[in-house]
């Protein structure tokens, strides 16, 4: 874990000397590494948290190092594979640039703006309301109250995301309105559309990506943002997980939280939520991996290996239940019967083979769980060979935009899916493309015109945003 810790923390420690743009995918990947693969496992032995639910192995201690030293492999191949020159990407006499087209995006933008807006109105009114709607959210008993409402949460949740795209493009021609005075009151007025739109039906994540990526498109078209300003936000989200926590077990009674320690303690006791939940299960995988490997790697084990069934059937999500009924699980199948056993002899509570929608495992395994469901432990390695010609790939693209590309508000939710690739499974991946990539991407292409240019000669004159050195 040491050398783990040692390898990602270089890319952390030349993002906090200014080496690394504050949203370069290396630098992030470092600052988070660092507690992800060294943190993270520490942690668990000095609080003694682990998976609930599960016959543990004898000794959490030689699985965290097990997975620790599939870590270091992973790690090497990374960073061997996610530098790359760039070079001669950025001496090619010509490139494609993305130019903003003000009048198209007016129109545009109005128009999705109206349609996301009522979209969000009517699933209230569906509801009963704001207070149906977090009831319906938070049933524990009727789950599928809000099935089949996936692509309408996809379209209205996107208008904090496009109302800001909206005023930064009107006012990245006003100097005034770079300020702080008018920066930070945008920020929390973002946030506060975002609980409004998503935030109060339990997607945490659709909060926290939200405010990654609004803070980057103000990096971007504003001013810069320095980077205490990121580490502060950093403290800030792992606050907001604390006490969004108590909400997504415990509806509103998670505001009791306010009332003073003695109520937190209880609502942590009632809801199983604490702060090293957050630190642990929301940022970090290492019980849940060093798990899978100490399962996999029993001669008694009786789990069969995916080869690629969980992406299959992570990529089956894109077709709806009612033309497909019967699509391939996602990963919750393989997790399930690792985790319990086929026939679900090894849980602690319960006992019965996997049972779609009855009898699963939510749990999320990462990039290397994932993987080791599908492939075994042997093919960690190649999953970080993957993973980092994808940032190679992003980092690429980051490096050669022109200050004037319209692509730069994509450049948040780029850095950031380098994260959930990291963090999340296929199923998730996915859900964050379309959940928030999906409806900003189609505007900006139909509000956006290509221009080949010379590299010297940046012709996009209908707006430039600030430029960054």
């Amino acid at each position: 874990m040491l050398c783990c810790g040692i390898l990602i923390a270089v890319d952390a420690v030349d993002w906090l000397r200014s080496r690394l743009d504050v949203f370069d995918p290396i630098g992030i990947l470092g600052l988070f590494g660092f507690h992800f693969f060294f943190l993270a496992p520490l942690l668990h032995v000095h609080w003694n948290e682990w998976m609930p639910y599960i016959i543990p192995p004898p000794d959490w201690r030689d699985w965290l190092g097990g997975m620790a030293f599939l870590n270091l492999l992973g790690l090497l191949v990374y960073r061997t594979f996610r530098g790359g020159s760039i070079g001669n990407a950025l001496e090619q006499p010509r490139k494609t640039v993305w130019c903003l087209d003000r009048r198209r995006f007016s129109i545009i933008m109005s128009g999705v703006l109206l349609i996301t807006g009522l979209l969000q109105i009517w699933i209230y009114a569906r509801f009963g309301g704001v207070l149906g709607y977090i009831q319906a959210a938070m049933d524990l008993e009727n789950p599928d109250a809000m099935r089949g409402m996936g692509w309408i949460f996809m379209i209205a949740e996107s208008f904090p995301t496009l109302a800001l795209m909206a005023f930064v493009v009107y006012a990245g021609r006003k100097e005034s309105w770079k300020s702080w005075s008018v920066v930070v009151p945008l920020l929390l007025a973002y946030f506060v559309l975002k609980m409004l739109f998503g935030g109060l039906r339990g997607s945490r994540s659709n909060t926290i990506w939200g405010l990654f990526g609004a803070v980057g498109i103000v990096h971007f078209w504003l001013r810069p943002i320095p980077k205490r300003f990121i580490l502060v936000g950093c403290i800030f989200l792992v606050l907001f997980m604390y006490f969004y926590g108590f909400f997504k077990e415990g509806g509103l009674d998670a505001l009791k939280a306010f009332e003073g320690a003695k109520a937190r303690v209880e609502l942590e006791e009632r809801t199983g939520r604490g702060l090293e939940g957050a630190l642990l299960a929301d940022l970090g995988r290492s019980d849940v991996q060093a798990f899978l490997l100490y399962r996999l790697s029993r001669p008694e084990s009786d789990y069969e290996y995916a080869w690629g069934r969980t992406y299959f059937g992570a990529l089956a999500l894109l077709i709806p239940r009612a033309i497909w009924p019967d699509r391939p699980s996602t990963k919750v199948k393989e997790g399930t019967e690792v985790e319990y056993g086929r026939d679900g002899t090894e849980a602690t509570y319960r006992r019965g083979p996997y049972t779609p929608g009855v009898w699963e495992s939510s749990r999320v395994y990462g990039l290397t769980g994932e993987t080791m469901l599908n492939f075994g432990p042997v093919a960690v390695p190649f999953a970080f060979l993957v993973f980092g010609f994808v940032v190679r790939g992003i980092r690429r693209l980051i490096m050669t935009l022109e200050p004037t590309d319209s692509r730069l508000m994509l450049i948040p939710f780029l850095a950031n899916l380098c994260f959930v690739i990291l963090v999340g499974d296929s199923d998730n991946i996915l859900f964050f493309l379309i959940k928030n990539g999906a409806v900003p991407f189609v505007v900006l292409t139909l509000s956006s015109t290509k221009q080949v240019v010379r590299n010297t000669d940046i012709r996009c004159s209908t707006y430039e945003p600030c430029r960054h050195d």
